[in-house]
């Protein structure tokens, strides 16, 4: 991609004998939100920190923001926000000051920093509770206020590390919303690492299925889904109104003969087809032909679970 903001080429982590990260190539594009997807223990994190220059790579490079990671970490670090899965606050403090005192760290003056975290804390929705103390913020109030952490030194790029863990359902719904809000509104390209599957389906515009420290396949889910079903067949379902014995040998005789035809079982009044290819309206125009009283069509479809556990079962 020319418009790649981060670049990730043949990167490999070792640590003894284990193989972290295995050879990830991957480029997301600006303004893309890119879901790593996999289990705890695949390699996510690791990839992550190297992303960040906070752990070098035995082999390959990653560039982020057009700054090799590994020997530039520090221009990196001034261009991308960090979210991990548990964010630290001083909890004696509240919220406007915690944000304060990062912006003041960031190099903001104080006039600045006022300014950007009273603005900060209004864009996550957390105005309202700024003069409170941390201490006693809920668990999905404190991801807020970190997204807030990591907007104030306003980011190229934020990379969210597992950001839904121990949120209430209502609080992970409010959060992947403000995300996609953000990435749409700002033009963040926003790399989301996570093991729930629904949450990535939902703000992603991509999907990296991760297992085993390998990147198996990356796309967004309706390319995913078509390559899946390439791969495995089609499978199309038909209901009938009623089944008369010999209209439905005549019926088989005639669809055993479409191209692409693998095999066909029959309960009651439901027939379904095994195929290579998507010959759904063949089989329909072949049915009514027999005089077949349809009343249901159905092609199967692959969601990311589906996808998921495919790659995840055969690896």
């Amino acid at each position: 991609m020319n418009d790649s903001i981060i670049q990730l080429s043949g990167l490999t982590k070792r640590y003894g004998s284990l193989t972290a990260v295995d050879n990830l190539n991957l480029s997301i594009a600006k303004g893309e939100i890119f879901g790593l997807l996999g289990p705890n223990g695949a390699g996510k994190t690791t990839s992550i920190l190297m992303m960040l220059g906070l752990t070098e790579p035995n082999e390959g490079t990653a560039y982020v923001c057009g700054h090799n990671a590994t020997r530039n970490p520090i221009a990196v670090k001034k261009k991308v926000g960090y979210l991990p899965d548990s964010v630290g606050f001083y909890d004696n403090m509240t919220a406007l000051e915690n944000l304060r005192f990062i912006a003041r760290l960031n190099g903001l003056s104080e006039a600045e920093a006022q300014t950007r975290s009273t603005e900060m804390l209004r864009t996550v929705g957390l105005a309202h509770a700024a003069h409170k103390k941390t201490a006693t913020y809920s668990r999905g109030m404190k991801q807020r206020l970190g997204l807030a952490d990591v907007l104030i030194k306003q980011p190229d790029v934020i990379i969210l590390d597992e950001p839904t863990l121990g949120i209430d359902p209502s609080g992970v719904n409010e959060f992947l919303l403000l995300i996609k809000q953000l990435s749409r509104e700002q033009g963040l390209t926003v790399l989301l690492s996570s093991h729930h599957l629904h949450q990535v389906q939902r703000v992603c515009d991509r999907v990296g299925i991760f297992v085993g420290g390998k990147l198996l396949v990356e796309g967004n889910i309706q390319t995913l889904a078509k390559d899946l079903l390439k791969k495995e067949g089609y499978t199309t379902t038909v209901v009938l109104q009623t089944v008369e014995e010999i209209s439905l040998q005549q019926i088989k005789a005639d669809l055993e003969k479409l191209q692409g035809f693998q095999t066909l079982s029959v309960n009651d009044n439901v027939l379904e087809l095994e195929t290579t290819a998507d010959i759904t309206p063949e089989i329909v125009r072949t049915m009514v032909k027999h005089g077949a009283d349809i009343i249901g069509v159905q092609r199967k479809e692959y969601s990311l679970d589906d996808i998921y556990e495919k790659y995840f079962e055969d690896h």
